[in-house]
């Protein structure tokens, strides 16, 4: 039987007794042990951790209980997420072989709704990238092709899910690193409202943008996961106490008379023309759909990467300060003095692209340079998210290209930080205004890269855009393409 199966499917089997799932969780594994080495999406995979659980589930339905909405779904952990009794690195060496003593507030929800955790995937350290070659334990290549990246920084959960390896999978976005990776990868990701998801439990790169979301092989699956882990929680206090509504059952809702704006800021120079071509198909699909397209501005995304890269990197200059070499995680001592050690700490501890943006953030937060940056960077937040507001008056969902390039290859950009950073560019502004975006497989590029629309709605309003995804997926003459890999047993 075929490895590849959505989330739903798997969940109504397991439910049934049609299927296991410790067979849903085998199959999972075996399709990790045929390809992981090739696309190194898991820095740990939980092999026997996870067919306990899955007999757990198993027995938890032969005692005729009734079984939760994820049963038997096996699941892939982004490395920024805690779990208790598996490592928890961040993909960085300053935590390498840390195992935390709780689990985060997401993983609690999807054990409570009977999924399975089969392991935990690689990422960019600290959540800082966008091709997943910043990780402390090499990259993650892209299952279309092995030369290219998969995107990042949740780049492993993203490839996880490409090469079915598993249903669907957890990521955290910062500034677009769900959305970006998802669009490389042709997989669905969503990046929730800012504070729909509780963030207690992920290692914080900045807390004022981080957001978990899934990762899946289809809309719908996407759903289920979303809901299952969105709610208030008291541990966080960024997390909203806001209803969360029927998320799954949105997917399939008619879209007749909705309103599609589309920014021509998004559509500008610098964007690959095959890009283009098929966001703009899968528009007009939505057209064909009932949906009035309408074309909006949002004049400050021309200020969102410089806004995000003070903003972020200032954040994270605070966050990552807790890694010292005194309560957890790597120690260095030299047996000078404790300034010493703090130092070598976290220079071995530390890579390249953490250390720069440490620097770029204590520095935008010094004495003489608040102002001119720090501040003036948050004047610059509030008027793009004041372009959302407006723009999100006059239409229901804004649709865009996701990434203004297919996958590129490994080691093209990664001396250039840049143009590294401007892989982000559509995605940074939805993170900066807290509003719901996810990017949703388009047609191929002719050479067979995936290609994303990203949608964007109002704040708390995931069901509208789970709905107009839903809708271009079921139109999508493309849909259900997989890497060759995810076919092969």
């Amino acid at each position: 039987m075929p490895p590849s199966q959505d989330v739903t499917e798997i969940a109504v089997k397991v439910q049934s007794g049609e299927l296991t799932a410790e067979q849903a969780t085998e199959r999972a594994l075996a399709q990790i042990a045929a390809h992981d080495g090739e696309v190194h999406a898991f820095l740990h995979v939980a092999g026997d951790h996870a067919r306990e659980r899955a007999r757990a589930v198993d027995r938890k339905r032969a005692r005729g209980e009734k079984l939760g909405p994820l049963a038997g779904v096996p699941i892939a952990l982004k490395d920024a997420i805690c779990t208790r009794g598996l490592p928890s690195t961040a993909g960085s060496r300053i935590l390498q072989g840390y195992v935390p003593p709780y689990d985060a507030t997401v993983v609690t929800r999807l054990l409570d709704a009977d999924a399975v955790v089969i392991g935990k995937t690689n990422m960019d350290e600290f959540a800082m990238g966008s091709s997943n070659e910043n990780s402390a334990f090499g990259p993650v290549k892209n299952p279309w092709d092995v030369t290219r990246t998969p995107g990042g920084s949740s780049g492993g959960s993203a490839a996880a899910v490409a090469a079915r390896m598993a249903p669907c999978a957890l990521g955290s976005d910062t500034g677009g690193s769900i959305r970006q990776p998802a669009s490389l990868t042709g997989t669905v990701g969503i990046k929730p409202t800012y504070g729909r998801v509780p963030r207690y439990g992920l290692i914080a790169f900045a807390s004022s943008l981080d957001q978990i979301g899934p990762f899946a092989t289809d809309v719908r699956g996407a759903a289920r996961v979303l809901s299952v882990i969105s709610g208030h929680d008291p541990r966080d206090a960024t997390s909203l106490d806001a209803p969360v509504g029927d998320l799954e059952g949105a997917c399939g809702r008619s879209l007749r008379g909705l309103r599609v704006g589309i920014p021509d800021e998004y559509f500008a120079r610098g964007l690959d023309a095959e890009v283009e071509e098929s966001v703009r198909a899968a528009i007009r699909e939505l057209e064909a759909e009932g949906c009035v397209l309408r074309p909006v501005k949002l004049p400050h995304t021309l200020f969102a990467v410089a806004t995000y890269y003070v903003l972020a990197t200032a954040e994270a200059s605070s966050n990552l300060a807790r890694f010292d070499g005194v309560r957890y995680g790597l120690r260095v001592d030299e047996g000078k003095d404790l300034r010493a050690m703090y130092g070598a700490t976290r220079d071995a501890g530390f890579g390249p692209e953490v250390k720069r943006r440490i620097l770029l953030g204590t520095f935008v937060l010094s004495a003489g340079y608040y102002d001119a940056y720090y501040r003036k960077a948050q004047q610059v937040r509030t008027l793009l998210r004041r372009d959302f507001d407006e723009v999100l008056q006059e239409v229901d969902v804004v649709c865009s290209p996701a990434s203004p390039t297919p996958a590129f290859r490994l080691g093209e950009k990664v001396d250039d930080p840049l143009a590294m950073y401007l892989n982000d560019i559509y995605t940074l502004p939805a993170s900066l205004a807290g509003i719901p975006a996810m990017s949703v497989p388009c047609a191929p590029t002719r050479s067979g890269l995936p290609v994303g629309l990203q949608i964007m709605a109002r704040p708390l309003d995931e069901a509208t855009m789970l709905a107009v995804a839903s809708a271009w997926e079921a139109r999508n003459p493309t849909r259900g393409l997989a890497p060759a890999m995810a076919g092969r047993d």
